[in-house]
């Protein structure tokens, strides 16, 4: 017999997918202890789980999976070349329908970047602005840890510096969060201005800021200065536009929570978590108790308004908050986790609902 953790690891199924197989019927384990609920695999469903784990690589409906499983041994195997070849001539037509969609994507990029010959006009005048160093400091602060390190998306490896009226905001996302903060800022009033500085730069930046007083912001071009007292540091902006941060963070209201950073931190390191089969990371699943208090929710919590995200991200947000309390908005289980702080609305972060199977 096989423990879980040993059909794991010989088959290529997660742990988590085992349980939810077993709970779905279609991998029922040959004995479960009735004291400790541990599952325990017979010698023959080695080759089972592995043939599951090769659909389940393939993308195939549970419906099909089942049937496949039901025919696999059989004497006649017609039914299961004929879902197998089904499901090719589906993941085939799926590739095909993406690349025309993906085609036709490419065509309307290419006519919005050239229209037509677009008219000869001036350079734009240099922007200066200037903001206090330690409210750069303190939002650089709040940002940095969720920008991008993926090559294949550069402009994701920086953090947008947008300067509009009296306000600087910052912003840096990975895909999977993204951490906005708001500076005051002075000295321009002209249009809205959005640069990406690249990390090396924003670290550069963020040294030169270790004092009080003022530092002066300077973007001519595509180049961005930053000057404090008889110190400067400078470099190229990212070439790409940054997403609009704005779409992204407009979310439906959830259930805003009151915590104490360093106990709820606590009980995120020490609380249970949940190894997801796909998702290189422990996931932490939290819940809204009836007293309003988050709770983190065990393997066998089947509550349906459970939100799942990753435990590391969670813990570097409520680091990077810089408050003892911090708000948390909980809204369905498909919708980012903000952690926002009380005392200022436009510095929080999102991190990325993780889907947990079953």
């Amino acid at each position: 017999m096989r423990s879980i953790g040993e059909m794991a690891r010989d088959s290529g199924l997660g742990v988590s997918a085992l349980r939810f197989y077993d709970r779905a019927g279609v991998l029922v384990p040959a004995r479960v202890d009735p004291v400790s609920g541990y599952r325990w695999y017979a010698p023959g469903q080695l080759d089972e789980a592995r043939l599951l784990a090769r659909l389940r690589r393939a993308g195939m409906p549970l419906a099909d999976v089942r049937l496949v499983l039901a025919g696999w041994s059989g004497a006649d195997t017609g039914l299961v070349r004929q879902l197998l070849q089904a499901h090719l001539r589906r993941l085939e037509q799926g590739l095909s329908d993406a690349r025309t969609e993906f085609s036709a994507l490419r065509a309307l990029l290419d006519h919005r970047e050239n229209p037509m010959a677009p008219p000869r006009t001036a350079a734009p005048a240099a922007v200066r602005l200037t903001v206090s160093a330690p409210g750069l400091a303190a939002a650089l602060d709040a940002v940095r840890f969720a920008a991008g390190t993926d090559p294949e998306l550069p402009v994701l490896g920086g953090v947008l510096f947008d300067a509009e009226g009296d306000a600087l905001r910052l912003v840096a996302t990975d895909r999977y969060r993204m951490a906005v903060a708001r500076t005051a800022a002075t000295g321009h009033d002209g249009p809205r201005v959005r640069v990406t500085v690249p990390l090396p730069l924003v670290d550069a930046m963020r040294a030169l800021l270790d004092g009080d007083g003022r530092a002066r912001l300077a973007v001519d071009g595509d180049r961005v200065t930053l000057e404090t007292g008889n110190r400067q540091t400078a470099g190229q902006c990212l070439g790409q536009d940054f997403p609009d941060y704005r779409r992204l963070a407009g979310l439906p209201a959830g259930r805003r929570v009151l915590v104490e950073v360093p106990v709820f931190r606590e009980a995120v390191l020490a609380g249970p978590v949940r190894a997801q089969d796909g998702a290189p990371c422990d996931l932490s699943v939290l819940k809204v108790a009836d007293d309003g208090s988050p709770v983190l929710a065990g393997e066998g919590d089947d509550d349906r308004d459970l939100v799942a995200v990753n435990r590391a991200f969670l813990l570097d947000a409520l680091a990077a908050g810089g408050r003892d309390r911090l708000v948390l908005e909980i809204g369905a289980p498909t919708a980012p986790l903000a952690i926002r702080r009380p005392d200022d609305e436009d510095t929080f972060s999102l991190l990325m609902p993780v889907r947990l199977e079953g």
